[in-house]
């Protein structure tokens, strides 16, 4: 049952029956049953307070008043006031939400009560009835709007809704501006930052069309989108073995904008799997080539944070295995689509379509239905099992590691230079990388390198200011000294999945929460 209390006031001769019936209808209907208690005069138990004063009391503590009025005014008290007056008084007076029906009637009304109709007819807009089913239609339509504005449901979906007190205020102007940069380059965006926050966002749409901040507009943008929805955030957990067990290796939970979660979560990941590092023959700067696909798993990420359900109290979650990467998120797939049907060309339907836009543009999704096969074909390209795909209380995408993925608890030999912790070794022989550097890691690192980690602990840095302050040259060498390996030994990440961006970041990686 809800909690939403439902004075119903009335004459009480007049309307007894429909009070009743009123009562009874809100109590057991399927849907304002789950929101609204209702009350009348008749429900109250016995006590030694007056019944004027309990009824009063009743009326100043609820949420909405509800008066039936008539053509009778009703008894009247010592200053000549009917308890119905008093009780929608009382309620204006503590700002109770009032909602009133007058009985569409031929016959005259009492002139007190012709006068007290007109009071509330100047006050709020008053709705008419002749039936009992006319004023129970119009009482749940009442209803049914009260718990829209309230945002306790809605007729638009959940990205679409306005949210009820957000402004402008509460955006991140960076954010706006990262976004624009990167849409223009991935799909030419036509707007600038210059056009104004409005103009961008109602070319995005991400207003309702009032203008009004929706909810997709905060997950995106916001400066803090946490405090607005408390479980949008990705969880990412780093396993030893191919089970969910105890110790994790390393977990992180990442929040802020969507745009940022899916760029972390696929750094968490990218930075932990095994990576061989190329030579130079064609390039200034060593290739490296990853045990996965990385466009693989930043789409299934990316999917994952675009179609949730941002109405659950769960959260996206990236499980690293030995032998797999596991993408959860709470949703399920839209009404006639199945998970063998993602694996063929298919129309695009987004759970989240006023998110999903956004996504498109800054080239984190596909529109046309083609990530999950693009998916699929760049692992089979690598050579890999075929993803999987579940659909049960949750979606879960897989991706399948190579058969033999590195040993956790292998001791191996660095040729070049040897890097240990407390019972582990790190191998670099013939180019190929195998990392170890979980939470419980502590390794040897020079005094340059650590300087890297305590410059890129409070927030990200390019390439080119951790080298400024090192104070060495933009070279290969250098490059890969303070920031490829770093990354490679798990202990630095890139916040971006774009390996060739100059402006790339870097941030120091930690075994907790990163906002």
């Amino acid at each position: 049952m809800g909690d939403i209390k439902v004075f119903i006031s009335s004459v009480q001769r007049e309307f007894a029956c429909e009070r009743r019936l009123l009562c009874d209808y809100i109590r057991t209907d399927s849907l304002l049953g789950r929101f609204f208690v209702p009350f009348i005069f008749e429900d109250m138990p016995a006590s030694e307070v007056s019944a004027q004063k309990a009824y009063l009391a009743q009326a100043a503590e609820s949420h909405i008043y509800l008066g039936i009025f008539g053509t009778q005014y009703g008894y009247e008290d010592s200053e000549g006031v009917s308890p119905t007056e008093r009780e929608y008084d009382t309620a204006k007076a503590h700002f109770v939400h009032r909602l009133v029906y007058t009985l569409r009637t031929e016959s005259k009304r009492e002139p007190k009560e012709q006068v007290f109709v007109k009071k509330v007819e100047q006050e709020l807009v008053r709705r008419s009835f002749t039936t009992y089913e006319e004023l129970r239609t119009a009482v749940y339509n009442s209803l049914i709007d009260y718990l829209e504005q309230k945002e306790f449901i809605r007729k638009a979906p959940f990205d679409a809704a306005a949210h009820p007190v957000a402004t402008y205020d509460d955006i991140d102007p960076e954010r706006v501006r990262t976004f624009i940069n990167r849409a223009k380059e991935k799909r030419n965006f036509p707007l600038t930052f210059a056009d104004g926050m409005e103009k961008i966002f109602s070319g995005i749409h991400v207003l309702t069309d009032d203008g009004r901040l929706t909810n997709s507009a905060l997950l995106l943008f916001a400066k803090d989108p946490q405090r607005f929805f408390r479980t949008s955030e990705v969880r990412c957990a780093q396993f030893y073995g191919t089970k969910v067990e105890k110790p994790i290796r390393n977990y992180q939970v990442f929040a802020g904008s969507l745009f940022e979660m899916i760029d972390k979560a696929v750094g968490f990941v990218m930075s932990r799997i095994d990576a061989r590092v190329g030579t130079r023959d064609h390039s200034a700067d060593a290739p490296v080539d990853y045990e996965l696909p990385e466009s693989a798993v930043a789409e299934a990420i990316a999917n994952a944070v675009a179609h949730r359900d941002y109405t659950s109290n769960a959260s996206v979650q990236v499980m690293l295995f030995r032998d797999r990467v596991e993408i959860w998120n709470p949703g399920r797939l839209p009404d006639g689509f199945t998970v063998q049907k993602l694996r063929e060309m298919h129309s695009s339907e987004p759970t989240n379509p006023v998110i999903a836009h956004p996504l498109f543009l800054a080239g984190y999704i596909e529109h046309l239905g083609t990530g999950t096969t693009d998916l699929i074909a760049a692992c089979e390209q690598y050579g890999l099992q075929t993803p999987e795909f579940y659909q049960a209380e949750d979606f879960r995408t897989v991706i399948y590691r190579k058969t033999k993925v590195s040993d956790p608890d292998e001791k191996v030999t660095n040729s070049s230079e040897k890097v240990t912790n407390l019972d582990k070794k790190v191998t670099n022989l013939g180019g190929k990388v195998t990392k170890h550097g979980g939470k419980g890691d502590k390794m040897r690192l020079t005094a340059k390198q650590q300087k890297v980690l305590e410059f890129c602990n409070e927030m990200p840095r390019t390439a080119q200011e951790i080298l400024d302050m090192l104070g060495v040259k933009n070279q290969t060498k250098t490059r890969q000294q303070y920031t490829t390996k770093l990354v490679m030994m798990g202990m630095l990440r890139p916040t971006t999945t774009a390996s060739h961006d100059p402006n790339r970041k870097y941030i120091t990686s930690h075994g907790e929460r990163d906002d």
